[in-house]
């Protein structure tokens, strides 16, 4: 039975276009059938690949390889997800917290998927609503986070933010970021949010630049369901997913946030704790910022 893969990479740069040259060939020799997206699969001209469409170009894929930056991980996990494919992130950007292997390990990655020596975790995720009178109703999904955000940048945006269907506070803020313990390290941490580390089940909400004495992030069950109601007399707002699905908001537009039916399920190569991650992609000080004097 022939071996899948589809692989996803960033077509605008010459060095993701090589590597994945690299990958492909390694795989087609391994007797894989390679995937690529049939819009792509011109610029990535890559020998002996099948073009796919874009709907349901994972199904049935054994693995989706994901070369670059958190960007086009995010991309990938959209291929990805529907179809229930792992998928495995190769970091050639510059922080590439999501990828599991960087580039310097690119052969022994594609030799242990080859070999089936890898194990996967499934991550939580969003899934989103919203509605508003009138129009038409907003369905999506992420991976990392859900943001309701002031759509022009001199006004305030008024927010009701509901927990389980109870209010829990009206926010004048520049937005608020819904995001899974995946996303805390993302957005949701830029905003001043919590790091969560992924195996725990939670979902955080970080308010941004709230004018309120309280803006506190708060970090619910996994079971909860946050509603975020856009003030009928405020200025226009804009719902984005992931960073890149952006849809516009009215005013009194209300936009529901709770767990994902379909989980991501990402590709693990190595047993490797989580706080050598931090440090790692943070480059964080272990010593202190004055170092070890003793």
């Amino acid at each position: 039975m022939t071996r899948t893969a589809l692989l996803v990479t960033h077509t605008g740069r010459q060095r993701s276009t090589e590597h994945a040259r690299t990958v492909a060939a390694d795989l087609i020799q391994a007797g894989f059938e390679v995937r690529v997206v049939a819009e792509e699969a011109d610029d990535l001209d890559l020998p002996g690949v099948t073009p796919v469409s874009l709907l349901g170009a994972a199904e049935g894929a054994e693995i989706v390889f994901a070369l670059g930056g958190d960007g086009t991980f995010l991309r990938a996990a959209d291929l990805a997800r529907p179809a229930k494919a792992p998928l495995l992130g190769i970091n050639l950007g510059k922080v590439g917290f999501l990828a599991e292997a960087e580039i310097d390990d690119l052969d022994v990655a594609v030799r242990d998927i080859v070999d089936r020596n890898y194990t996967v975790d499934e991550r939580l995720t969003l899934d989103v609503r919203a509605e508003f009178e009138g129009g038409p109703v907003i369905e999506s999904w992420a991976l990392n986070e859900a943001s309701v955000e002031k759509g022009e940048r001199a006004q305030m945006l008024e927010l009701l933010v509901d927990v389980d269907g109870r209010p829990l506070s009206r926010y004048g803020c520049d937005g608020v970021v819904c995001a899974t313990p995946t996303g805390s390290t993302a957005y949701a941490f830029s905003a001043g949010g919590p790091v969560v580390w992924p195996e725990v089940e939670a979902l955080l909400l970080v308010p941004i630049s709230a004018h309120a004495l309280f803006s506190r992030p708060i970090v619910t069950a996994p079971t909860a369901t946050f509603t975020i109601t856009v003030d009928p007399f405020t200025t226009l707002a804009v719902l984005c997913c992931d960073g890149r699905r952006v849809y516009d908001l009215p005013p009194g537009a209300r936009v529901t946030v709770q767990r994902g039916a379909l989980p991501v399920r990402i590709v693990r190569l190595r047993a490797r704790h989580f706080t050598d991650r931090l440090v790692a992609k943070f480059g964080l000080p272990v010593h202190g910022w004055r170092g070890n004097r003793r």
